[in-house]
């Protein structure tokens, strides 16, 4: 049965090998301004990597329609035809501009849920988020004033609100929450791209940061989801279209964009898996290294069932691009 052997094995990692290849076919064009090279690039390398994993996949959220980069299509069928049946959610490279002009914070990922298990969102491509980890995710409200829920989320971590740090996409549609924020007294982290880093860092407790809050990607939201499913963590959505456009494609699809939806409304099933790879340096993954004839990659592995994490490091011969170490607890 597929869902006996998604639960007999940790499919998360061999999807590392998957999002390790895309990390390390993007690292080639950091800094180089070529944001649409860089994601063919790990498209191709993420493709060819799929067809080592025993699993009969369907790409449900293959990122790139939205910008009309290159991507794995919705409907793609990956693996190598046996084994469980799987919905992916899949980005080569989230935050494309970060590793084309040289930022941080960006990464391969995959999300990948037993069949059926995964929130498709149709054509919405932005949503409001608001993440935290384990300690606060039962205080935080989407439709909370700002200060509430930072005045919460402070109280339930035990520290002062002028010690919280929250993670924010420094774009012109957060202009209000960012005065906001800052009338509350928490320390704000502007980030230009990598909202999936950034509630992956409000959600580990190893990081500084807090809290996630303002629009992000919808593909990422249920990417993220498949990380923090079986953590404790919680992510609050909505999705909210930014175009008449997108608004048309969302009445069409009849899909409700009032709704709150949590991380078990985005995955169903605890049947879950995520890989990530860092490309360009940030605080939960390193970017990808290179060392004379060896790349180094730093990975994290989630297994939503157990709510195991891994953080892996691997080096690879740059010519065989074998994998010389594995796993580092």
């Amino acid at each position: 049965m597929p869902g006996q052997h998604l639960t007999d094995k940790n499919l998360a990692l061999d999807l590392v090998r998957v999002t390790e290849a895309g990390a390390l076919a993007a690292a080639h064009f950091f800094g180089r301004g070529d944001k649409e090279e860089a994601d063919g690039a790990a498209v191709s390398a993420m493709r060819i990597a799929f067809q080592s994993v025993h699993v009969r996949g369907t790409v449900v959220i293959g990122e790139g329609e939205k910008d009309n980069a290159p991507m794995l299509y919705n409907g793609e069928k990956v693996g190598f035809g046996d084994g469980p049946e799987v919905d992916i959610a899949v980005d080569p490279i989230e935050a494309t501009n970060a590793v084309a002009y040289g930022r941080p914070n960006s990464v391969s990922v995959i999300g990948a849920v037993e069949k059926g298990g995964m929130f498709n969102p149709g054509h919405s491509f932005y949503c409001k988020k608001l993440v935290v980890g384990k300690d606060a995710a039962d205080v935080i409200d989407l439709d909370a004033p700002t200060k509430v829920n930072m005045q919460k989320i402070a109280k339930a971590k035990g520290k002062p609100i002028s010690e919280l740090n929250v993670f924010v996409l420094d774009k012109p549609r957060h202009v209000g929450l960012i005065q906001e924020l800052r009338l509350t007294g928490v320390r704000v982290h502007l980030h230009s791209d990598g909202d999936v880093a950034g509630a992956i860092m409000a959600a580990d407790p190893r990081c500084s940061m807090d809290v996630l809050i303002g629009i992000g990607g919808t593909p990422e939201a249920v990417i993220t989801a498949c990380a923090l499913k079986g953590s404790g963590a919680q992510m609050l959505t909505r999705l909210t279209p930014l175009s008449i456009e997108e608004q048309k494609s969302l009445d069409e699809d009849g899909i409700d964009y009032s709704i709150v939806r949590g991380v078990d409304d985005l995955v169903t099933t605890d049947r879950c898996y995520f890989a990530a790879t860092g490309i360009s340096a940030g605080e939960v993954l390193r970017g990808v290294e290179y060392h004379g004839e060896y790349a180094v990659t730093s990975s994290i592995a989630t297994r939503g069932r157990t709510g195991t994490i891994r953080y892996i490091q691997a080096w690879h011969d740059r010519k065989k691009l074998s994998t010389m170490s594995t796993v580092r607890y």
